[in-house]
């Protein structure tokens, strides 16, 4: 049966333009998913890979990067077709302040990145541009796991790096599945290695295992007991041999470093000083290690942050120093030789979360106590404390909308 229109017939002149019409309008059809309560952690535990703008919508920053951030999801799309691993989503954080709260929004748009779920602690912070976040994305999709070939390419390791050693039957196991996830998270602390079959045969007396093999010729190396198939465990023995306690502070980091919101307590040092830094994280691990979660221990190089020390009054002559910056103030340590006392570097600490420093560092020191760590004062009244240094190192406002000020001033 033949069917006839009564629609006029179209002219076969406006066929190119229609096609490349409807080429634009699907070229722009960006797969951004939006998150919310009910789905967030379904989607970023099952992305290998999830880059998220968090935003509002009445911040001109946010206006500015929407259409950036769709036409890179595009080209990443276009780019790894067959993968669901990568994931370009949004947040409206003024629709679900819950999950602004959950992740520490103080600015937007912020572009954090996850892996396997978990949010890195190092967040987007490379050029605004559709080749920048697309690029940016491209070396998140490099497998975090060098496959060695030989048994010596497994003990070639970089000892000016700390480097995760993995001794695998095969691929296909899921011991090995749990390896290259921790991978895939701590990849830009640790470098990961892994050997299969005969190459790895050697060390595989007892099963697969994992091994940490620390920076420096004469450290040892340490082998994970615990089991492989519990990626909780793996992972938390993984990040504590890969992440240090005591971490050192750049200019490059310190912006990512002020936005964990914690306290610094800093060791200011000569880079070839490496006798008070043992001593410093030594000190740190003895004293303080169950305030880890309340304050971020660092080490920062003398010469580099020149002006924090002229403004606690000190230079590199000085150094070591130990200072705590509160984010309002900063709070200098008496004398570095006394860290060993014992307590006497928790007392310090604990008394910045008091507020016993800025007390005493505003009206002199408590009438009833000569407490250790007690700063340095001027006759019977305490000087005003210097303004905090490291404060300056957070995010610019030329590219954020800095959530701490008042909305109509921006």
């Amino acid at each position: 049966m033949k069917l006839h229109s009564k629609s006029p017939s179209l002219d076969v002149r406006f066929i190119p333009v229609i096609l490349l019409v409807m080429g634009l309008s699907t070229f722009g059809q960006a797969e951004i998913t939006s998150l919310d309560s009910g789905n967030i952690d379904d989607v970023l535990n099952n992305a290998g890979v999830a880059l998220v703008n968090f935003y509002a919508d009445w911040c001109r920053f946010s206006q500015m990067l929407h259409p950036i951030f769709e036409e890179a999801s595009n080209i990443v799309r276009e780019e790894f077709p067959d993968t669901k691993q990568i994931v370009f989503a949004r947040v409206d954080c003024d629709q679900h302040s819950d999950i602004a709260q959950r992740y520490r929004i103080t600015k937007y748009p912020t572009l954090k990145l996850f892996r396997n779920g978990m949010m890195m602690k190092r967040e987007y912070r490379g050029q605004r541009s559709v080749t920048a976040i697309a690029d940016f994305i491209r070396t998140q999709q490099v497998d975090p796991v060098k496959e060695a070939l030989t048994q010596a390419e497994l003990k070639a390791v970089d000892r000016s790096k700390r480097n995760i050693v993995g001794y695998f039957e095969n691929k296909d196991s899921d011991n090995f599945r749990t390896y290259e996830k921790v991978a895939n998270i701590l990849r830009d602390e640790c470098t990961f290695l892994a050997g299969f079959g005969a190459v790895s045969e050697h060390e595989r007396f007892s099963g697969d295992n994992i091994v940490y093999s620390p920076p420096g010729e004469n450290s040892p190396d340490m082998v994970f007991l615990g089991s492989l198939t519990n990626f909780d465990l793996t992972y938390a023995w993984t990040q504590d041999k890969c992440v240090p306690l005591v971490r050192e502070i750049t200019f490059e980091n310190g912006e990512e470093l002020t936005e964990e919101g914690l306290p610094f307590l800093i060791l200011f040092h000569v880079k070839e000083d490496t006798e008070s830094l043992e001593k410093f994280q030594h000190e740190v691990a003895r004293q303080l290690i169950s305030e880890k979660g309340s304050i971020n221990f660092l080490h920062a190089d003398c010469d580099k942050f020149r002006h924090p020390l002229l403004h606690i009054q000190k230079t590199p002559a000085d150094c070591p120093v130990i200072a705590i910056d509160s984010f309002r103030h900063m709070y200098v340590f008496p004398e570095f030789k006394d860290i060993s006392i014992p307590a006497i570097l928790r007392q310090f600490v604990l008394d910045l979360h008091s507020g016993k420093l800025h007390r005493e560092f505003h009206h002199g020191p408590d009438p009833t106590e000569s407490t250790p760590g007690q700063v340095e004062i001027i006759g019977e009244v305490a000087s005003s404390p210097p303004e905090s240094s490291f404060q300056k190192l957070a995010p610019s406002e030329t590219r954020y909308t800095i959530l701490s000020r008042d909305r109509d001033e921006l």
